[in-house]
C-alpha cells in the first residue's frame, strides 16, 4: 500500500496499518520522511508514567485504558521495554500485563525496543508519538523502562508526567530524590492497600513542603491508587485533567511542544551518531591488550587521527 493510503486505514482504526507505519519511523525506513509528512495533525493527549521496576506501571496504564475508553476516547500505548539480549527486539512483558485490551478496535498498544538508547525511551518514541497523535489518537500514553534517578527523557516528551511509587520498596525519600521527582506532574502512589502506603504519602508530602513555588505555579498533586482494582483511578483521571486545563491556561502546552520537538530531534541526533561512530571491536581489543590508551582510541573512532 502507498503511505497516503497506510495513514488513512490508520485514520480510520486500522491497527495493521498503524503498526506498518510505527516500524517505517522505528526502522528508518525510505518511506520515513513521507509517513512524518502525511501523519500530521491532532492534539492528543501525551502521558508519561515512569517508575522504578515493580510499582505496577504497566497495571496502572490498563486501568487508565480503561477509563478513557468508558469516555469513548481512542488511546495509543507505546510500552518501551529493555531490548532483548539475542534479537534486539522488546520483551513484550508490558503488552501482556494490558492483554484485556487486546481485541478493544479503539486501543493500540506497541512495545517498543530501547535499542540501546538511555533515559527509559527508545531513540524514536518521539517519532512514535507524534504518529499516534496525527492518525487521530485522543489520548497516547508513554510507559518508560523501569527508571532511576537521572533517567527523565520522558518529561520532555510528555504533557502529563505520572511518576509512580508504592509502599514497600525502600525508603520513600531514597525513592523520590532528585531527578525522576523533579519531572512529576502528578504524583501516584500505588498499591495503597499495603502497608506502609500511608508513610510513603507523608514523605512525598514532607518533600514537596520543602519545594519553594511561585504563585500560579502548578503543585502536583498525589493519589493514591490500587490499579490491580482499579481503585483510585477516577481521582488520579480528574488531576491529569486538572493539570492539562493549567497547561492550557498560559503558554505552558506551547512550551512543553517545543520541548519535545527540541527533544525528538536531539535522540535522534544521539542514535544517528552512535551509529556513525561505532567502536570497532578490533580497537576495543587494543584498548584491553594495552596496545592503545583509550584518548587515542576515541581520536581514531571520531577519525582526528589516522
Amino acid at each position: 500500500m502507498r503511505v497516503a493510503d497506510l495513514v488513512a486505514a490508520a485514520r480510520a482504526g486500522d491497527r495493521r496499518a498503524t503498526a506498518r507505519l510505527i516500524t517505517a519511523v522505528e526502522n528508518g525506513t525510505a518511506d520515513a520522511p513521507e509517513v512524518a509528512r502525511l501523519a500530521t495533525g491532532g492534539d492528543a493527549l501525551i502521558i508519561g508514567v515512569t517508575g522504578s521496576p515493580g510499582v505496577g506501571k504497566s497495571t496502572l496504564v490498563s486501568a487508565l485504558i480503561t477509563a478513557w475508553r468508558e469516555s469513548g476516547l481512542r488511546v495509543g500505548v507505546l510500552a518501551v521495554d529493555p531490548s532483548s539480549p539475542f534479537s534486539g527486539g522488546a520483551i513484550l512483558g508490558d503488552r501482556v500485563r494490558m492483554a484485556d485490551h487486546a481485541l478493544d478496535p479503539g486501543v493500540y498498544i506497541r512495545s517498543v525496543a530501547t535499542r540501546g538508547h538511555l533515559g527509559g525511551l527508545a531513540a524514536t518514541t518521539g517519532g512514535a508519538v507524534r504518529l499516534l497523535e496525527g492518525v487521530g489518537f485522543d489520548v497516547v500514553i508513554v510507559e518508560t523502562v523501569g527508571v532511576g534517578q537521572a533517567e527523565v527523557e520522558i518529561a520532555a516528551l510528555a504533557d502529563t508526567t505520572l511518576l509512580l511509587l508504592a509502599p514497600g520498596m525502600g525508603d520513600g525519600i531514597q525513592a523520590v530524590k532528585a531527578g525522576v521527582v523533579e519531572i512529576a506532574d502528578v504524583y501516584v502512589v500505588n498499591k495503597a492497600d499495603r502497608p506502609g502506603a500511608d508513610g510513603t504519602v507523608r514523605d512525598l508530602r514532607a518533600l514537596m513542603s520543602l519545594v519553594r513555588r511561585e504563585p500560579g505555579e502548578w503543585r502536583q498533586p498525589i493519589c493514591s491508587t490500587v490499579a490491580s482494582e482499579a481503585k483510585g483511578i477516577d481521582d488520579l483521571v480528574a488531576a491529569i485533567t486538572k493539570h492539562r486545563d493549567w497547561l492550557a491556561g498560559g503558554d505552558h502546552l506551547a512550551d512543553k511542544r517545543r520541548r519535545r520537538a527540541s527533544a525528538e530531534i536531539r535522540a535522534r541526533v544521539d542514535a544517528e551518531l552512535r551509529r556513525r561512530y561505532a567502536v570497532p571491536e578490533a580497537l576495543a581489543e587494543q584498548v584491553a591488550n594495552g596496545e592503545t590508551d583509550v584518548a587515542t582510541a576515541v581520536g581514531r573512532v571520531l577519525g582526528d587521527t589516522a
